[in-house]
């Protein structure tokens, strides 16, 4: 769902509700109040992104009430379709954006090709069971691998030792 400079409001509204939810995090250091103090906190990673695990049904009595919170929707042939991630697919990519000590960098859809890559399994360490695919990108030495979602964002690992890597078929 598309929660517009609201990520907060949404955090603290989702979780006294108690539904299920995910906000893809990265530290950054900001300027509190205006002050010249810098602090380095939790900020949102996809501005404006939040992963709702819930019914279609819950969602709108959801919405009945707490209206800052909007349906994201993809065009797929002509119709207009809520955007839908794949359980798996939403498991990976907590797995990795989760981690917030971890060196993860995220890209928009636009600035990563996903079709050129090699499927991979990561087997061991913190990214354990995470399926992605392994690319080049753009202005980096090393291969990395990419978990993404679809029209949404792609988070990729900084590094991964060659011996956790199962190529998948």
């Amino acid at each position: 769902m598309r929660a517009y400079k609201n990520e907060a409001k949404a955090e603290k509204t989702l979780s006294a509700k108690g539904v299920d939810f995910f906000i893809a995090k990265i530290y950054a250091v900001r300027t509190v109040h205006g002050k010249t103090e810098k602090k380095r906190c939790l900020v949102p990673a996809i501005p404006g992104i939040v992963f709702v695990h819930a019914s279609h049904t819950e969602l709108i009595q959801f919405k009945k009430t707490h209206n800052f919170l909007q349906f994201v929707t993809t065009r797929n042939s002509g119709m207009t379709d809520y955007l839908i991630v794949p359980e798996k697919q939403m498991n990976d990519f907590i797995k990795v954006a989760g981690k917030y000590e971890e060196k993860v960098t995220y890209f928009s859809p636009d600035e990563i090709q996903l079709e050129k890559g090699t499927r991979v399994r990561i087997h061991g360490g913190v990214f354990d069971g995470v399926e992605g695919t392994l690319l080049k990108i753009k202005g980096k030495r090393s291969r990395r691998i990419v978990v993404a979602i679809d029209n949404v964002s792609a988070v990729a690992i900084s590094e991964v030792t060659p011996d956790l890597i199962e190529v998948l078929g």
